[in-house]
């Protein structure tokens, strides 16, 4: 038992690494929007880990929560405004390797969260300390050392959200007018054709 107590960081590191690498990859040159964002999610899913891994459960939640769950409502604004499904052939030439490459990774996800990950030989920055809870040390360390950045970013984050707003209320208004004027041209079509 001590071997796999010894080993399974770093394995598990390795596999969280390879995996959110091979999923990016994907991400960034995949041609069907669809899959691209499946595998953004995954991604997250696997940054997530290395979270976990390294015993900050906290942000391990938050990365899932609001990092995933942002991509999921990206992946229903693409299903709405893409027509993916013209560019999807599925093909089942192999339905064995699909049914391995499926097992193989239920396998490896059982062995990465039922192993016992969280080590003593990982050296933090800021370590925890004993009845203080993940959360609290993450507070104090955010609202004391690290508070200048962190209002920049939520600063930033505001001017992005009043410039989106703006963008998007000017297109809608160009886009307004354009129809307006698409609708004035087919009506006097439709005249045109009626003499």
């Amino acid at each position: 038992m001590e071997f796999l107590d010894l080993y399974s960081e770093g394995i598990a590191f390795y596999v969280f690494a390879i995996a959110t690498t091979i999923l990016f990859l994907i991400t960034a040159m995949s041609k069907n929007v669809l899959y691209a964002m499946t595998s953004l999610a995954a991604g997250m899913v696997m940054i997530s880990g290395f979270f976990f891994l390294l015993g900050a459960e906290f942000l391990g939640v938050v990365q899932l929560v609001v990092y995933v769950g942002a991509v999921m409502a990206l992946y229903a604004f693409g299903m709405m405004f893409f027509d993916a499904t013209r560019d999807i052939k599925e093909k089942h030439q192999n339905p064995g390797l699909v049914f391995l490459l499926g097992g193989l990774s239920a396998v490896l996800f059982v062995l990465i969260f039922s192993a016992p990950i969280i080590g003593d030989n990982i050296q933090a920055f800021n370590p925890v300390t004993e009845g203080v809870g993940n959360t609290q040390d993450i507070g104090m360390v955010l609202f004391t050392k690290y508070l200048v950045p962190f209002e920049v970013a939520a600063l930033m984050l505001l001017v992005a959200m009043i410039a989106g707003i703006i963008l998007a209320g000017r297109k809608m208004d160009y886009s307004l007018t354009e129809s307006e004027s698409f609708d004035e041209e087919l009506k006097t079509e439709d005249k045109k054709g009626d003499l």
